[in-house]
């Protein structure tokens, strides 16, 4: 649902407002406690954040695409670990039920994850199946009116606040690469799952990831997501939605990062001027303004498109993969805008610029959007 322009205007308001007053000031103490406040995730929950794309007849604010990344721009003004508490119900945790679900697996599950009293989290990673997501060695052997999984998922975003999981499992060990793949809702608490530790990260304090174990966990039948085979091809059109989110929240932290580099550079005084008066300052400015304008129209274009219904598999790879370097690129600037002071924590530039590495990483690397880009235009061009 594409909102009014006056809604749609509240809305930003009030995420824009929620992250200068309330996240903003947060961002040392949640990297230092490796914690986002319980109170804080209460006023997400309040805002509606865990719901901005389930339907609206399920709870949630049934966003359009075009809205959801306008949301992620105001978003993307804070640490990333603030949007990665609610990021995996909003995405890739959660729209394999919107997409694919029965409608009693809507019923049961999406009004919870709505409202954030369920957390969903996507189990696709294993240690040998990463970007080649068509090799996972978890099986799903069905065995009456249940599947039987087994096996490791790793590096899950918010597995150990999960209550669901949303899973990818070879459910014909018979046939090879993506058609032996099916996908399942697994709640958390079933006999045989058990979490890693939590991985120590280059950045996203507050956000927590760990691996996923699955010793004969017996899932009822009734849970698997879509037809038997069909869990890789799934897979790609969660994930499609989701490169267009995180692509956004990249165009969000460079322009916050833009923001804080013109205001420093304006009053940081060398050599009895501001800094933002010589002309190799104001060119590094010129090039992460001109880039992350760039990355915001692309998202933007993409996202109308896809609420068109337009198939915009190598428009949403081109965005993940220009908005994710282009983020590293300016976040590598604002370090040297800021000189000495970037490379300390007290001014949160080098912690951004930790931060925000990981997006050229998850939901697919810079390497497989480049191969998903070129395959598609090979195979377009015949």
């Amino acid at each position: 649902m594409s909102l009014d322009a006056e809604t749609r205007q509240q809305l930003l308001d009030s995420v824009s407002r929620f992250v200068r007053e309330r996240l903003r000031p947060l961002e040392d103490q949640v990297a230092e406690n490796d914690a986002v406040p319980d109170e804080v995730i209460q006023e997400m929950k309040e805002l509606g954040l865990f719901g901005l794309a389930i339907p609206e007849e399920f709870g949630g604010l049934g966003l359009s695409m075009e809205d959801e990344c306008l949301t992620m721009f105001e978003m993307g003004r804070t640490s990333p670990a603030f949007r990665s508490v609610f990021g995996t119900n909003v995405g890739i945790g959660s729209q394999g039920i919107v997409m694919f679900g029965t409608d009693e697996q809507k019923q049961e599950w999406l009004p919870g994850l709505a409202s954030g009293e369920i957390i969903a989290s996507f189990a696709l990673t294993e240690p040998e199946a990463g970007s080649d997501a068509g090799s996972v060695r978890t099986t799903a052997i069905r065995d009456g009116d249940d599947y039987v999984i087994n096996g490791t998922k790793r590096y899950i975003t918010n597995a150990n606040k999960a209550d669901i999981f949303t899973l990818m499992a070879r459910s014909n060990p018979d046939v090879k690469g993506a058609k032996g793949v099916s996908s399942f809702i697994v709640p958390s608490d079933l006999p045989g799952i058990s979490l890693g530790q939590a991985e120590k990260k280059m950045g996203q304090q507050g956000a927590h990831i760990c691996d996923v174990n699955f010793d004969n966990v017996r899932v009822p039948a009734r849970l698997r997501l879509g037809d038997e085979g069909m869990g890789f091809i799934n897979a790609m059109k969660i994930l499609e939605r989701g490169r267009l989110h995180i692509s956004a929240v990249c165009v969000g932290v460079a322009e916050r990062l833009i923001t804080d580099c013109v205001e420093y550079a304006s009053e940081r005084k060398q050599f009895g001027q501001p800094i933002g008066e010589f002309q190799l300052v104001q060119g590094m400015l010129a090039d992460s303004k001109t880039e992350a304008y760039a990355g915001r129209c692309m998202v933007m274009d993409a996202a109308r498109r896809r609420d068109t219904g337009e198939d915009i598999g190598t428009e949403a790879s081109c965005s993940k993969y220009f908005c994710s370097e282009m983020v590293g690129r300016v976040a590598d600037r604002a370090v040297q805008v800021y000189g000495g002071a970037g490379y300390i924590a007290d001014y949160g530039i080098e912690r951004l610029y930790r931060d925000v590495r990981i997006f050229r990483l998850y939901e697919g690397t810079s390497q497989i959007q480049q191969v998903v880009i070129a395959r598609n235009m090979l195979r377009d061009a015949g």
